[in-house]
């Protein structure tokens, strides 16, 4: 099918849902309003306590963590670090560095170290954002004038060389200070003859495989930095508890992700990105999962109460003064910290100019106590030509076995594959580990409680009650159909959830008239629960949604995470819905709950069976053959990013209690032998045959 102009493949049944039933069409808010960089959900923090906040916080990092391929964190591989070319200054020197971040992927860069060196200094990450070149960044006399005249910028060689400017005053405050490559910009790429050498920018990580691994540019760039701190903190004279961060633009998204995961950044300033706007146009500041539910300024919320400041400026970041900062005072309020987070709008267009530069050397001088008079104005520098930067010289060439994308990509799925063999050797922290990132890929938990909403309808048929009812998850504006059955002369002695791709109406083979296998379940005094989980059934929308809206900055670009980034995947809907529909039945205390998937549906029912936990007493699931390396576009709706990178269908085995996997493909034996309540049978059986099976699991 086509969604707002974006192709969806879909493996499930595409026919009409015949109207069986009376109508009861959803009026859910996931249909209306579909998330995007332009437009990210909202952040509007009531929290009552420190440690509910510090509840949301643990989630919102482990979110983080996933979004990034780096749940678990990958081994930290030797850097090797290669540091050479020094280039003198009057109180400083300039050196070029190049380190492995993985075994072929080298970053680059340039060292900016204080002449007299006493002690434990502090260290200040730089990373550049998207100026032209990067590193290398150089505006003509011209263009440096104009930032003059505007008050942007007081002398020439700042207005040229704004980037280098900030790492030279930095070092002469007392900083050592790495300015280093994004992934594709100055050093870090090259296209020698018809080969590139490394991975040029915004290449190599859109395909499906990568979302189904979480491999993304982003994740690779936040890797980098880590990296960058790592190999910052392994200079001997670094202070590891004066560390920080600053950048602007896609700097400032690098800067204030860092600083949200890693707590070895004890200061940050990200300089005109973070706001409730637009949330970064490029591929390697989204990815999917990253702000599914979130925002940056809530992002950025998470390195309360370190201290934490940033510029706005005539761009998506002009408001946040007003709408953002009394957000975040709002949370580092929470610690008794309100002064330790500040933002300022400068009437400029977007940029790192001296006005705010200076505003950060102030916030570094206080917080990393560099002892300077206030207020701190910058001094002049002689600027480095762009050329002799570059890290590589006919001593120093470029290292032989940098790697490709395909090949980072390959190095990553071998590592993935062995942490999680090794993370079966222990059970207990598979699953805490493996659950924790399902419930970001599916972002959602089985709920609390959940309500009915909207109109009821009571009917009853040939030995049995029908009720139809709208369940919600309070507060949400979700909506999910559903069809309760149970016996017209017996107590129910438990519920069953049937799922199935035609919802509800699959009950029926004609108004009134039950399928066979659905009266089978009712001569056993079981009440039947069948949902319309999202995009089935009376849960399709008889109006095209816009499941999928176009956003205005990078529409040019196709990429999977600027949709799954932050919203669902459809699979991951019908996931969550059926969750709340598993609590709903649980409501109904009509005994325990069983889960019956069909066809297509034991793609939704697997995960959501690991998620419920002891919440589902049994299931069987029909999982017609089905496992995620079948997901060959990014926009299947059998999509769920991250699958495949957690084992895919295997490797929701071990979460599972007491289950009946039907027509399952072949699975890994580690996974099945670490999933004792599992039971696999690998023939199709008929419907009828997986209601019995749920009787004689049930005996």
């Amino acid at each position: 099918m086509v969604l707002m102009g974006v192709a969806v493949v879909t493996a499930e049944v595409s026919a009409q849902t015949p109207p069986i039933l009376p109508e009861l069409r959803p009026a859910d808010v996931r249909y209306t309003r579909r998330h995007h960089l332009d437009d990210p959900s909202d952040f509007a923090p009531a929290y009552g306590t420190r440690q509910e906040w510090e509840r949301r916080a643990e989630r919102l990092r482990v979110q983080l963590l996933v979004a990034n391929g780096l749940w678990p964190m990958p081994p930290r591989t030797p850097l090797r670090p290669v540091i050479h070319g020094r280039i003198e200054r009057d109180a400083y020197t300039i050196e070029k560095v190049f380190f492995a971040s993985l075994p072929g992927h080298y970053v680059c860069g340039n060292l900016y170290r204080q002449k007299a060196i006493r002690g434990k200094v502090p260290g200040v990450l730089c990373p550049h954002g998207h100026w032209p070149n990067g590193r290398f960044f150089e505006r003509s006399e011209a263009e440096a004038q104009k930032e003059i005249a505007a008050g942007a910028e007081k002398t020439l060689e700042g207005a040229r060389y704004p980037l280098q400017a900030r790492c030279a005053m930095l070092a002469r405050m007392g900083c050592v200070v790495f300015h280093y490559d994004m992934v594709g910009y100055a050093d870090s790429y090259a296209r020698i003859g018809n080969q590139d050498w490394q991975i040029p920018h915004r290449a190599g990580f859109a395909d499906a495989e990568a979302e189904l691994r979480l491999q993304s540019f982003m994740g690779l760039q936040t890797w980098n930095s880590i990296r960058a701190l790592d190999f910052l903190l392994s200079l001997p004279e670094v202070d590891a508890d004066r560390i920080a961060v600053t950048g602007s633009s896609g700097g400032g998204t690098q800067t204030f992700i860092l600083a949200a995961m890693d707590p070895r950044v004890r200061v940050s300033f990200p300089a005109v990105m973070v706001s409730m706007n637009m949330q970064g146009g490029c591929i390697c500041e989204n990815c999917s999962h990253l702000r599914v539910g979130t925002n940056n300024i809530e992002i950025a919320a998470l390195v309360a109460p370190r201290p934490q400041a940033m510029t706005g400026a005539d761009d998506w970041t002009r408001d946040i003064e007003t709408r953002g900062l009394p957000q975040l005072k709002q949370i580092y309020r929470l610690y008794g910290a309100e002064e330790l987070v500040n933002a300022k709008y400068f009437p400029f267009p977007h940029n790192y100019n001296q006005v705010s530069r200076e505003m950060m050397y102030q916030w570094f001088n206080r917080h990393l106590r560099l002892g300077w008079p206030e207020p701190v104005r910058e001094k002049p520098f002689v600027p480095v030509a762009p050329k002799e930067l570059s890290v590589f010289d006919d001593q120093h060439p470029r290292p032989g076995d940098a790697w490709d994308a395909q090949r980072v990509r390959r190095y990553w799925t071998e590592t993935a594959a062995e942490q999680m063999r090794h993370l079966l050797e222990d059970r207990e922290r598979y699953c805490q580990t493996v659950a924790a990132a399902w419930k970001v890929m599916v972002h959602s938990e089985m709920p609390r409680q959940v309500q009915e909403t909207g109109p009821v309808v009571n009917d009853r048929g040939e030995g049995y009650r029908l009720k139809l009812a709208l369940v919600t998850r309070p507060g949400t504006g979700e909506q999910v159909p559903v069809a309760v059955v149970t016996p017209e002369q017996a107590r129910p002695r438990g519920t069953v959830v049937w799922t199935h791709p035609q919802g509800k109406s699959s009950l029926f083979v004609e108004p009134g008239k039950l399928v066979a296998h659905a009266r089978r379940l009712l001569e056993h005094k079981l009440a039947i629960v069948a949902p319309d989980l999202f995009f089935t059934g009376e849960a399709m929308p008889k109006d095209k949604p816009k499941l999928f809206p176009a956003q205005a900055y990078h529409k040019d670009i196709p990429f999977a995470g600027y949709v799954y980034g932050y919203n669902r995947s459809i699979l991951a809907e019908r996931v969550h819905d059926l969750l709340t529909v598993i609590r709903y039945a649980e409501q109904l205390q009509h005994g325990s709950v069983y889960l019956v998937a069909f066809g297509d549906a034991g793609a939704w029912a697997l995960p959501a069976r690991a998620l419920a936990g002891d919440d589902v007493a049994l299931a069987v699931i029909d999982l017609a053959g089905f496992d995620f390396a079948q997901v060959r576009e990014v926009y299947d709706t059998r999509m769920v990013p991250g699958a495949l990178k957690y084992g895919g269908v295997a490797g929701l085995l071990p979460l599972c209690r007491q289950t009946v996997l039907v027509d399952a493909p072949e699975l890994a034996a580690e996974y099945v032998r670490a999933a004792p309540a599992v039971r696999i049978e690998r023939r199709r059986l008929e419907p009828m045959h997986l209601v019995e099976l749920v009787l004689q699991q049930m005996g």
